[in-house]
């Protein structure tokens, strides 16, 4: 009997803590002319439990309109993977979320409750502009600056910013060139993701989505490296 009552509190322990704990997520992105590098990371507990997820090369294919996303995983042993996104891809991603839109009563009400609970905890995005004139370069200098201004206040109408993002723009009136650098830090509590998931099920209506699949190009558009 005191076995089982101590195995009762431990999960109860073990249950409160995975609630209580923070998912911290880290962004950053890379763009110089044609080069591209996009980091996303997950940890837990302070880094404990982490995956990270790099996606070294995005580019447009110059044989098809579609772009091709190069992606390697932290797990050792995982073969690189090289996937093309095309049109019929983006067509049906957007099918399937206007489906499971359709079936979920006030989901816009419950995706804004939980990114409420999402805490910015660092954004820093600095840009390097040029195009080789320099009133052209002011025009698009000032078109960014405008662009970052719209996404900031976005962000800050959704999200939780804890500290004030860091911009900046600058002009290079020599060179055409374009260079970028993202980097932002986004944290939740695993309970606030549990419950967002709760609701989703109990609002839920209409039974089992209908969602598209591409079958066509499934195995044509992903190869492993």
């Amino acid at each position: 009997m005191v076995w089982l009552l101590a195995v009762l509190i431990f999960i109860i322990l073990l249950l409160f803590l995975i609630i209580c704990s923070k998912v911290t997520i880290r962004f950053n992105y890379y763009h110089h002319n044609d080069n591209d590098d996009l980091t996303v990371e997950f940890s837990v507990w302070f880094g404990l439990i982490k995956f990270k997820k790099n996606f070294p090369l995005i580019k447009i294919d110059d044989n098809s309109p579609s772009i091709v996303v190069k992606e390697n995983s932290s797990e050792n042993g995982a073969p690189t993977k090289v996937e093309q996104i095309k049109k019929d891809d983006i067509i049906t991603y957007l099918s399937n979320t206007k489906e499971i839109l359709q079936h979920v009563i006030n989901m816009n009400v419950i995706l804004k409750k939980f990114m409420k609970r999402i805490i910015v905890k660092h954004f820093e995005w600095h840009s390097l502009v040029g195009v080789g004139d320099a009133a052209h370069t002011g025009v698009m200098t000032g078109a960014i600056w405008t662009i970052k201004g719209s996404i900031i206040g976005i962000l800050s109408h959704f999200l939780k910013l804890k500290e004030m993002p860091t911009m900046s723009v600058t002009p290079h009136f020599q060179l055409a060139i374009i260079q970028t650098r993202l980097t932002c830090i986004f944290q939740f509590r695993i309970g606030y993701a549990i419950l967002a998931g709760l609701k989703l099920i109990k609002f839920w209506k209409g039974g089992r989505p209908n969602f598209k699949k591409n079958t066509a190009n499934s195995k044509e558009k992903t190869n492993t490296v």
